[in-house]
């Protein structure tokens, strides 16, 4: 768990030394709309990675509403990831009633019934009985609030873990809790915002239970621990590539274009140079523009009609 953690906060300080995530508004959005697909993923969502790009996007698809819903649903509570206390109950009873809207009846509330986990007829395991599930989610807010001695990253890992156990909602509790562990990473560090850990573990589903069902049986969480640890470890590998890879084909000029666009809201050239203070549409055109729309960053309304007066660009 040590060796992990070194290398893991060594990883974090590579990312934070490039300050790329903050000028990579493109990566940072992916990198969330990854997490979001591959965290459904796990709870058999069937929409693929673009359908839920355009459900995010406000664009209308085909597909079961139920799991339409879900990315909605999704979405919002990922985006207030930062809004979110990660040391307080009601937050997390705020954070499951956005993720399971108009999908389950007790959205925000914890069970008040029997729940396990089964394979076919064989019962895997039986969680805690529902009326001590207030008390249990109460000591273990106590422990995350109180217990200084655990580094967050271990602390993470280990609530991550009771919280499957003591299996607290009728429904949704593995989105939930995914949703949960970033928040609390993302107080200790904001880049976690941006990295999606959920992608990994989806990778590794069968692992993921495997670890879950061994500290079942031994009685800790070690196990665990050192899974997630070593997925958050390998997803800032991954994420290190994609800034590496980036960073070479996209200058600072076509990021500060990004980041003064809204996703999916078009522009025209005048209001672009309004917001990024440039004064020259030849300017405009060759540092800014030109670059972003061959690396298909950014995309004319009107294609056939490059120099039209009415043209606009959509990020």
């Amino acid at each position: 768990m040590l060796a992990i953690s070194i290398s893991i906060t060594e990883k974090l300080g590579k990312i934070e030394s490039y300050q790329s995530l903050k000028r990579m508004p493109v990566l940072r959005r992916n990198n969330k709309i990854r997490s979001i697909h591959s965290s459904l993923v796990i709870e058999a969502n069937s929409l693929s990675l673009d359908e839920v790009k355009d459900v995010i996007s406000g664009k209308t698809i085909i597909g079961p509403q139920k799991e339409i819903q879900e990315i909605k649903n999704a979405y919002k509570a990922y985006e207030m990831i930062k809004e979110l206390n990660p040391y307080s109950e009601k937050d997390l009873l705020k954070a499951h009633e956005v993720l399971m809207y108009m999908t389950l009846d007790d959205n925000g509330k914890y069970r008040n019934n029997a729940e396990g986990v089964f394979d076919g007829n064989k019962v895997i395991f039986i969680a805690p009985p529902a009326n001590l599930v207030p008390k249990l989610m109460g000591d273990l807010f106590n422990w995350l609030k109180n217990d200084n001695d655990v580094p967050i990253l271990i602390k993470s890992c280990i609530f991550h873990y009771e919280f499957v156990f003591i299996h607290p909602f009728s429904d949704g509790n593995g989105r939930t809790i995914r949703l949960w562990q970033n928040v609390l990473l993302t107080k200790w560090n904001p880049i976690f915002e941006y990295i999606p850990i959920e992608s990994r573990i989806q990778k590794y589903q069968n692992k993921y239970y495997e670890a879950i069902s061994l500290c079942h049986k031994n009685g800790d969480s070690n196990v665990f621990i050192e899974f997630m640890l070593k997925m958050i470890d390998e997803t800032l590998d991954e994420v290190l590539h994609s800034i590496k890879k980036e960073s070479k084909n996209i200058s600072d000029q076509v990021n500060k274009l990004l980041e003064i666009m809204d996703y999916d809201i078009p522009l025209s050239a005048n209001e672009i140079m309004s917001r990024l203070g440039v004064k020259s549409k030849e300017t405009l055109r060759a540092s800014y523009l030109n670059p972003a729309l061959e690396n298909g960053l950014i995309r004319m309304t009107l294609p056939t009609k490059p120099n039209s007066k009415n043209q606009k660009y959509v990020k």
